[in-house]
């Protein structure tokens, strides 16, 4: 008995001090994944992956106006932490947008600033204000670590009252395979195992973050509209995992007056 409920003390103490406060939203937020080892991982399953898969050069246009988009949107967003003393949440990123061939719809990123899209969603985004949707959104997943915060959520589960630093040690394969399954690596990287939650947050951050960056974050319900009316075929991998349409939009609507603060 006492092993038990030391067991939900600690489960209660390692609760409360791994919480903290997602930036702009205000959620909590469980995280006891250090972030330089999420880092770490994340850029060997994307060098990997960018080893396997066809690149398009630097002098496509396409990539160009990709780059551009990333540029100033991660600009935006580093200044946006730096200016609200959250400096931390961005240290060490290294920023980097690929445009990979590819006729699905799909665009991810990874903790550290490593970003891909693929050709398949340019015919959907047209234009630099189109990018910024997807962009945006993408990069809100990885700097509140959306994807850190999915892998203390199965480590804690999985691992019930052990401490995480002695799990981390002893528990590499077990932490490697949770890795894998929440970002989709060796299935398909990008297929991102995020929660209707952070579905919802990643569209509002992004649009914050768009409009940081000078596009106008209306475009993202015309973006969404858009890709509703694809109609009855299949969902591509992009909407997989994320909430409906109908109330995606109702959402980003709702959201509309307070992404529009920061337009600039």
């Amino acid at each position: 008995m006492k092993t038990i409920i030391s067991s939900l003390t600690l489960s209660v103490l390692l609760l409360v001090t791994s919480c903290s406060k997602v930036p702009i939203t205000g959620r909590r937020q469980f995280n006891v994944v250090p972030d330089n080892m999420i880092t770490e991982m994340s850029l060997s399953s994307y060098n990997q992956f960018l080893s396997e898969h066809n690149v398009v050069p630097a002098s496509n246009d396409q990539v160009k106006m990709l780059r551009r988009v990333g540029q100033r949107i991660s600009t935006a967003v580093e200044d946006y932490f730096r200016n609200n003393g959250m400096a931390d949440a961005v240290k060490g990123y290294k920023w980097e947008f690929n445009l990979v061939e590819s006729p699905e719809v799909n665009a991810w990123a990874m903790p550290g600033g490593k970003v891909v899209f693929y050709t398949g969603i340019l015919p959907l985004t047209k234009d630099e204000a189109g990018i910024a949707v997807v962009m945006g959104h993408e990069i809100a997943h990885a700097v509140v670590n959306h994807g850190g915060e999915r892998m203390s959520q199965q480590l804690a589960i999985a691992l019930g009252g052990v401490t995480l630093d002695v799990a981390l040690q002893k528990e590499p394969d077990l932490t490697r395979n949770i890795f894998n399954t929440v970002y989709g690596v060796g299935s398909q990287l990008g297929t991102l195992a995020y929660s209707r939650t952070h579905e919802y947050e990643a569209d509002k951050l992004g649009m914050v973050f768009m409009a940081m960056a000078g596009y106008d974050p209306h475009r993202a319900a015309s973006f969404w509209q858009e890709m509703a009316a694809l109609g009855g075929q299949a969902p591509p991998e992009f909407l997989s995992t994320h909430p409906s349409n109908a109330n995606r939009i109702k959402e980003i609507n709702k959201y509309m007056p307070t992404a529009m603060k920061y337009f600039r």
